[in-house]
Order: structure tokens, then C-alpha cells, then sequence
């Protein structure tokens, strides 16, 4: 059944290990949300609020929608984000889901959660997006919660609720410096034991082994990670590439960590882990 409009809601994540060095990684679902929404309308074509659509929207929707929806339809794709592009808080992942979502909904597809992932990580592989596919960061944005994957096999090898009081405190720097990925290469046998320590669920382990790979492969600044850590954070790691800092506290540190924050250069966000799916309603005017 085809209908008209329909908005889909996924959440971002934050990296609990970087996967680029092995594939194999591990992040955990927060707050902060994406809502697209894809309409049919008369005329033909795609347009896209706000203007200039990315190949990778381009291409999901090309992957999901038979040529005659826009062919014989003017199709309105609208992305609100609440997660800031480009920053390491799995954004591209989060709108690529919720623009696969809402497609295969538009069209009365069924909606089989490892077919609108794995569409989405391939868009992202063909857009240049990923390295690695990453599907840690799709599955942690698509189910929330803590997720461990094996990104070259699309295997999705655990996924458990996180706390339900557990917070992320993030530093945006205003120095969107970023390092040489390739050094991350490098320290490959220690990512094997940051995932090691995510797939026997030493979370926070894993986390704080990562934020010190990653600072140093990066050359990014550890005081931030060693700060949060100080004033009471579970762990602390560079989510993705960077350059945002993520610490996961429970609600009575997160005033200590964000005061120490604020004295950086830069912004600091709160957001609450997510443990929801991801999910799409029909809209009726």
C-alpha cells in the first residue's frame, strides 16, 4: 500500500570503540535525533528541505523507491537533526537509517530491520561516507542501546539496554582539527583489546582504552578525556574521528563535567542514552 507521508525518528550515538582500525566496534545509542520526512506530491522529481540533498540521500532513495514513485510524483524530503554534522555523533548514520525507514514505508515495503540497515550502510560505502561500512554506528543509532558488531559482516554480535539514569556529556571543540586516520592502523592490536573488553561488556574499559588510542593516534588533546574522567565520569573517549569528547556519567556528575567543559573553546551538550528503536509513523493531513 503506497501512502503519502510518513516521518521516521532515529536517534545518534556516541563511539565506545572506533572500528576503523579492525572493523570491529562498539557505540551507544543517545538522545539527540533525526525526523525526516519524505511526501508524495503532485509534479516529479525529489526535492529536499533544506535544499541540496547528498549523494548519500540521493542514493538510499534511488536504492528504495521504484523509478516510478518520482518519475510520476514530486517527492519532498524534509531532514530536521538535532545531532551536529560532522563531529563524530553519527549523523550521517542516523539520517541514512531514517531516510531508508521512511522510504520503505512511503512504499509499503516490508520493513526488515537488517534490510533497511544494511541498504543504509552501503549507501554510506558508496557515498565515501564510511570507511569501514560502519555498522556500529547504524545499529547503535537504528536500536539504540550498547551495541558490539563485526562492521565487514554486517553482524550485529550484541545488543543490551543501556542504563537507564546514564548520561553523555559532549565537547564540541571549536577546532574541528582532525588527525591522520591512517595512524589509527597502527594501534590495531589494542582496538582488538578495546573490542575484547566491549564484547565481554567492559564498557567503560573499552571506552577509556579507545580515548587513548584515538588521542594518540589523532593527536588530539587528552586533557578533556582526563578532566571528565577526574571529576567522576564512567569513561571517556573521542567519539568517531573526532573532534567531539564524550564522557558517560551518571546525572550527579554531569554539573561537574560540563563546568570543567565550558572553560574549553567550544560547546558542550547533554543527552540522555536512548535505548528506543528506531521508528516511522503515516502522517494524515
Amino acid at each position: 500500500m503506497l501512502n503519502t507521508k510518513v516521518r521516521s525518528t532515529v536517534h545518534g550515538a556516541i563511539s565506545l570503540v572506533n572500528a576503523i582500525a579492525t572493523g570491529c566496534g562498539s557505540a551507544l545509542g543517545i538522545s539527540l535525533k533525526v525526523r525526516v520526512e519524505v511526501e508524495l506530491q503532485e509534479g516529479n522529481g525529489i526535492l529536499f528541505q533544506p535544499e541540496g540533498g547528498t549523494p548519500l540521500l540521493r542514493n538510499i532513495i534511488n536504492r528504495s523507491l521504484p523509478k516510478e514513485i518520482t518519475k510520476n510524483n514530486l517527492l519532498v524530503i524534509k531532514v530536521d537533526s538535532q545531532i551536529p554534522a560532522g563531529m563524530g555523533l553519527k549523523s550521517s548514520s542516523a539520517v541514512s537509517s531514517a531516510t531508508a525507514l521512511a522510504c520503505n514505508a512511503l512504499v509499503g515495503n516490508e520493513l526488515d530491520d537488517k534490510i533497511i540497515l544494511n541498504l543504509a550502510v552501503r549507501a554510506s560505502l558508496d557515498a565515501g561516507v564510511t570507511i569501514t561500512g560502519a555498522y556500529d554506528d547504524s545499529t547503535a543509532c537504528y536500536f539504540g542501546g550498547i551495541v558490539v558488531t563485526n562492521n565487514y559482516e554486517y553482524e550485529l554480535i550484541q545488543r543490551e539496554e543501556a542504563p537507564a539514569d546514564l548520561y553523555a556529556v559532549v565537547f564540541l571543540p571549536n577546532n574541528n582539527r582532525y588527525g591522520n586516520i591512517r595512524n589509527l592502523y597502527l594501534f590495531s592490536d589494542l582496538f582488538i583489546d578495546a573490542f575484547n573488553l566491549a564484547k565481554s561488556r567492559q564498557y567503560w574499559k573499552a571506552m577509556k582504552l579507545n580515548g587513548l588510542l584515538t588521542a594518540s593516534a589523532l593527536s588530539g588533546d587528552y586533557k578533556p578525556i582526563l578532566t571528565a574522567l577526574q571529576r567522576g565520569a564512567l569513561s571517556a573517549s573521542i567519539s568517531g574521528n573526532g573532534p567531539s569528547i564524550a564522557a558517560v556519567t551518571y546525572k550527579e556528575h554531569i554539573d561537574d563535567i560540563t563546568q570543567i567543559y565550558d572553560k574549553y573553546n567550544g560547546v558542550t551538550l547533554v543527552s540522555k542514552a536512548n535505548n528506543n528503536k528506531a521508528s516511522f509513523e503515516v502522517i494524515v493531513d
